[in-house]
C-alpha cells in the first residue's frame, strides 16, 4: 500500500461529510482510508458506520485530543506515505490524486500547495521549492497538503500529545532542520483548508516559543531581532544574523548547525514510534 489517508474527527459531522465525500470521489482509489473519531455524539459515528464498507479502518472512542487521535491513525496505517486530511478539509479536485499519486515517492516529505478559504477570501498558497529555517520560524508546512513517509515518525518521534495546537509544526521543523529529512515540492494544489478551525481561533504563540526555546534557543532572539529590524527598515547589524544568513545559503553552514541540533536532540530524545506503540499495547 503506497498511501494512507487519515481523517480525525470529533463532533464535526458536516465537516466530516465534506472530507469523506472528497475522498470517496477521487478518480484514483489506490489508497487506504482510516477514520479516527473521538467518540462523537453528533451523528458522526452513524455516518461513518453507514460508509464503513468504503473504509479500511475506523474507530469511534474517546481520546486525549487531536494529536493523540493522529498518533492512533499512524499506528493503524499500513501505507508508505501518510496524509492527514482532517475533518472539514477536502481535496482540491476529484482528479488530484489521479494526476499526482505517482509523484509520491523517494522523499521523506512531499508537499503540495493548498487553497485557503476565509470568510471573504480564498487563495492558493504557494510554497517554495527550497525550505529555509526562516520558512518554519514564521510559518509551517500544512499536514493537509504534505505526504509524510511513515518511517520518518520512527526517526523524529510521534506527534507531541502535550501540545494542543503546534505539534504538527514541531514535527516538521525537527524533521527538516534536526534530522535533515529529504523533501520535494510539487507545484500543484492538493487540498482546501477553511480558516475557521481551532488553530485559527486560539493564540498558539506560547506553544511555538516553547518549542523554539527547547530546540533552537541560540537563534530565537536573533530571528526576532531580524524581524523587528526588517519591519523598521534598519540595517541589520547582528553578528549572529550574518551567521544565520550564511546558514540559509551555505551547505557547509547548514551541516555544522545540523550537527549541533542533532547532538542536542540526542541528549534529550523523544520516544520512538515503536516504543510508544509497545507501551500502548501493554
Amino acid at each position: 500500500m503506497q498511501i494512507s489517508i487519515i481523517t480525525i474527527n470529533y463532533n464535526h459531522l458536516e465537516g466530516l461529510k465534506k472530507t469523506m465525500l472528497s475522498v470517496f470521489n477521487q478518480s484514483w482509489q489506490g489508497f487506504e482510508f482510516i477514520i479516527i473519531d473521538g467518540g462523537s455524539t453528533d451523528g458522526s459515528k452513524a455516518y461513518i458506520e453507514k460508509h464503513a464498507n468504503k473504509l479500511t479502518y475506523w474507530i469511534s472512542e474517546p481520546d486525549h485530543g487531536v494529536y493523540h487521535a493522529m498518533n492512533k491513525g499512524i499506528a493503524k496505517a499500513k501505507g508508505e506515505y501518510l496524509l492527514f486530511l482532517n475533518s472539514g478539509d477536502h481535496f482540491y479536485e476529484s482528479s488530484v490524486l489521479q494526476n499526482n499519486h505517482n509523484k509520491i515517492a523517494n522523499f521523506d516529505l512531499i508537499y503540495f500547495d493548498w487553497q485557503t478559504v476565509g470568510e471573504n477570501k480564498k487563495q492558493i498558497v504557494h510554497f517554495p521549492d527550497k525550505l529555509h529555517f526562516s520558512n518554519l520560524f514564521l510559518g509551517s508546512l500544512p499536514h493537509q497538503s504534505t505526504f509524510i513517509k511513515k518511517n520518518l515518525f520512527d526517526k523524529v518521534g510521534l506527534y507531541d500529545e502535550n501540545l494542543k495546537i503546534v505539534s504538527d509544526w514541531k514535527f516538521m521543523i525537527l524533521a527538516l532542520f534536526v534530522h535533515e529529512c529529504s523533501y520535494k515540492h510539487i507545484n500543484k494544489t492538493l487540498t482546501t483548508f477553511y480558516l475557521d478551525g481551532i488553530s485559527n481561533q486560539i493564540d498558539f504563540t506560547s506553544e511555538r516559543e516553547q518549542v523554539l526555546e527547547e530546540y533552537f534557543e541560540p537563534y530565537v532572539e536573533d530571528y526576532k531581532l531580524i524581524l523587528d529590524l526588517k519591519k523598521q527598515k534598519k540595517i541589520l547589524q547582528s553578528n549572529r544574523y550574518k551567521m544565520l544568513a550564511e546558514i540559509e545559503k551555505s551547505w557547509f553552514g547548514k551541516k555544522i548547525v545540523s550537527l549541533f541540533f542533532r547532538i542536542y536532540i540526542m541528549l534529550f530524545s523523544k520516544r520512538k514510534l515503536k516504543d510508544v506503540l509497545t507501551q500502548k499495547k501493554k
